[in-house]
């Protein structure tokens, strides 16, 4: 038999990926080397898996299913973790149903015969089954994380009609276990529901703006969370329930952060902070987002791409760059870079709005030039990384358009307030900062490439149109 099944093996020369009808589900060819000894394959090879299109799943655990004798039947059980399944000795008839709450493919039934020379990664919450067609079947597989009794798990059974499964074995022949055959049929099936999403900063301008897009998120500020202490982070939470972490938190008062109490509080915001949420992230296999800001860079190239180096220039800038390295150390990340953002709170349109309105006439910068970015863009590309599923890593994310100054901003503000645009006053930055104490350092070139961004499909709005309606829900 060990012979038969060496030379039947022989064939498997390559790794290739299949996919199926489930979003996710993928299978794979692998390369089995036989002789008359026996055979012998990689059975998990991670660069080889990433490379053929698998993502870093992250296994912690492998388990093993002995089955005596042939038509032992399994399943069909959804757990909260990815598997990859593959045969140790035997022969299997696999079947699979999606059971994610609000998958595409919600129901929807994929099965494969499988023998030592295939293997299936199977994403979480898709239910699998088995049927032993060969007695002495070893059936294998990597899991991402341990059982336990606080998780939910989702059951189909197997014998549903509407699931369309053409055991090999007919069931009523088959060894099954009592609980197996008592799974309820698809239609009455709770589904899984999909892993949490967190956000911090929720009472930012960009945390109100993501509400928008995730509203069933779980929101905290520093108040209800502190995610510069890493002890009551570790514990806050159970941290295998979430898949997102959207880091909206940050120190952002510029030139308090040249003071010995704002620089400790800039570096246990920005850095410290973000240094462990990304070790969260790693532990758990969460993906991280991460907001950045043009102030890593000191503002003297322009368009900033994405591979600029570094080049902060005060207290706040560099706690934002150490930050944007401690993200990066998360396998799964995003790290949204963005300037000059306006949202629902205290931004430079409203505060020019309301001078305005006033009818002051003030200085304002005309050396600083950048885009605008909207709170509702900058959520929408960020929800667009992660349900794309685009390539981790760094994106700039601001509104499209011509780059100018502050100044032109505020012109065109207190033009929509029916005051003459010239009533703000440009001065440059050395000008109008001379003589005054405890100020940062600001960079002149602010704008970013979108290059990269709009390769992935978002195209962001032109920041004039934004900003003109953003002035008139202002009005009045």
């Amino acid at each position: 038999m060990a012979e038969k099944q060496s030379q039947s093996l022989e064939f498997s020369k390559n790794l290739e990926a299949h996919e199926t009808p489930i979003d996710g589900l993928v299978w794979y060819d692998l390369p089995v080397h036989g002789d008359r000894r026996g055979w012998f394959k990689e059975n998990w090879q991670r660069e080889r898996m990433l490379d053929a299109g698998m993502l870093d799943f992250g296994p912690v655990q492998n388990n093993v299913s002995f089955n005596a004798e042939a038509g032992v039947t399994r399943g069909l059980h959804a757990e909260p973790w990815d598997k990859f399944v593959s045969i140790g000795h035997g022969r299997i008839f696999g079947a699979w149903c999606d059971l994610r709450e609000g998958s595409a493919t919600y129901g929807k039934v994929f099965t494969l015969e499988m023998d030592p020379s295939r293997a299936i990664f199977v994403p979480r919450g898709v239910a699998n089954g088995f049927q032993a067609l060969e007695n002495n079947t070893v059936y294998m597989y990597l899991v991402n994380d341990h059982w336990s009794p606080e998780a939910d798990y989702a059951f189909v059974n197997l014998a549903d009609p509407e699931l369309h499964i053409d055991w090999p074995i007919s069931l009523d022949q088959a060894t099954m276990s009592d609980k197996d055959k008592s799974h309820p049929p698809l239609k009455s099936v709770t589904p899984l529901k999909p892993k949490k999403v967190m956000i911090t900063g929720a009472n930012g301008q960009l945390g109100r703006a993501l509400r928008e897009l995730y509203p069933d998120a779980d929101y905290v500020g520093r108040d209800g969370l502190d995610i510069s202490d890493e002890t009551t982070l570790q514990t806050a939470r159970r941290w295998r329930d979430y898949g997102i972490i959207v880091n909206a938190a940050a120190y952002t008062a510029v030139d308090t952060a040249e003071t010995p109490e704002g620089r400790r509080e800039a570096w246990a915001t920005n850095a410290r902070a973000v240094g462990n949420l990304a070790r969260i992230a790693t532990e758990y296999g969460i993906t991280l987002v991460h907001v950045s800001s043009d102030y890593v860079f000191d503002g003297t190239v322009s368009p900033h791409t994405e591979g600029e180096p570094f080049s902060p220039l005060g207290v706040y800038a560099q706690s934002k760059a150490a930050g944007d390295i401690a993200a990066a150390t998360a396998p799964r990340h995003y790290i949204a870079r963005t300037s000059w953002v306006v949202g629902n709170g205290n931004n430079f349109v409203k505060t020019m709005a309301g001078l305005a309105d006033r009818g002051i006439k003030p200085s304002v910068v005309d050396d600083q030039i950048g885009r605008l970015t909207f709170a509702s863009t900058l959520a929408a590309g960020i929800k667009h990384l992660i349900d794309s599923r685009a390539a981790y890593g760094t994106y700039n994310i601001t509104n499209s358009g011509d780059a100018v100054s502050w100044a032109e901003i505020a012109r065109t503000a207190y033009d929509s307030k029916g005051q003459s645009p010239d009533d703000v006053t440009p001065v440059h930055t050395a000008a109008y900062y001379a003589g005054k104490d405890g100020i940062a350092p600001r960079p002149l070139q602010s704008t970013m490439s979108l290059e990269k961004i709009e390769a992935t499909g978002f195209k962001p709005t032109d920041w004039r149109d934004e900003l003109k309606t953003y002035l008139d829900s202002l009005i009045g």
